[in-house]
């Protein structure tokens, strides 16, 4: 570039986001977004997008996900707002607590957080301390009245410049694994998610030592080694999981959740028989 020579990003993305939903947590894949296009455009780079088809229709020409997009066109010309989660859990049956969101301001201000049409009241139904967000208990038990596992509402937090950043606000009780039966082909786990969303899984065998595949690391990629399946109620671990489990090894897998919950589960393979036991 200090010689005039133009300079493309060819490709840019992040690993497994096209395996499959959930597989970097959509918070965190817009943060992402938000810094690159920013910074390509202070370094005068161009910049094209890695895509399978995942993200964008080449048949209909439409973004599969329009937050994605807009995030990316948004970054052309200016900086958005965004924050350290988009996702507020609030435990079901148990009265609120005050919940803090860090804001990453990027020169922007908040100027007012909806719900749907309807504005919340700064100073009643949150609070704003420099980059400090707290929405109140008061105002978190009333949007998740109804008690049903899931997102309740959405938080959409506006600001002066670029485009807003929606937080989810989430009814959970804790998940919880069944024990199973299956072969190193597939073990199906059936799990009663209970409005929670997984945020990855840690295997590895008595030692401490990792199991399954990449050795390297206990934390096993997601849609590869492990899918969750939050209609079907299940979480399936496949071949490319066992193909790296040591016969008649018992492996305890760690599940993290993002309301913070770890639930454990053995693992014991026999030959191609496999068996899982919830702690």
């Amino acid at each position: 570039m200090t010689k005039g020579i133009p300079v493309v990003v060819g490709e840019y993305g992040l690993l497994g986001w096209d395996s499959g939903p959930g597989t970097v947590e959509q918070g965190e894949t817009l943060k992402y977004l938000e810094y690159l296009g920013h910074y390509a455009r202070y370094r005068g780079l161009t910049t094209m997008l890695w895509d399978n088809g995942s993200r964008f229709n080449r048949r209909t020409m439409q973004w599969n996900d329009p937050s994605l997009y807009a995030q990316i066109r948004s970054s052309w010309t200016g900086r958005s707002g965004t924050a350290s989660t988009d996702q507020l859990f609030v435990p079901k049956g148990r009265t609120p607590t005050d919940a803090t969101i860090t804001l990453n301001l990027h020169g922007t201000r908040l100027t007012r957080i909806d719900v749907g049409t309807r504005p919340l009241v700064r100073g009643v139904d949150y609070t704003l301390s420099g980059s400090t967000l707290t929405i109140a208990a008061a105002t978190l038990s009333r949007l998740t009245a109804s008690q049903e596992h899931g997102t309740n509402a959405v938080l959409s937090l506006r600001f002066t410049d670029g485009i807003p950043w929606a937080v989810n606000v989430i009814t959970y009780d804790k998940p919880v694994l069944t024990s199973a039966t299956g072969t190193t082909a597939s073990l199906v786990i059936p799990t009663a998610f209970n409005g929670d969303k997984l945020a990855t899984m840690e295997a590895v065998y008595a030692d401490g030592t990792a199991a399954g595949p990449q050795s390297w690391t206990t934390y096993k990629q997601f849609n590869v080694a492990f899918t969750p399946d939050y209609t079907a109620g299940t979480i399936t671990l496949p071949t490319a999981f066992f193909g790296d489990v040591t016969d008649g090894a018992a492996v305890t897998l760690t599940f993290y959740f993002w309301s913070g919950t770890r639930l454990t589960y053995t693992l014991t393979r026999s030959g191609t028989a496999v068996t899982g036991t919830s702690a």
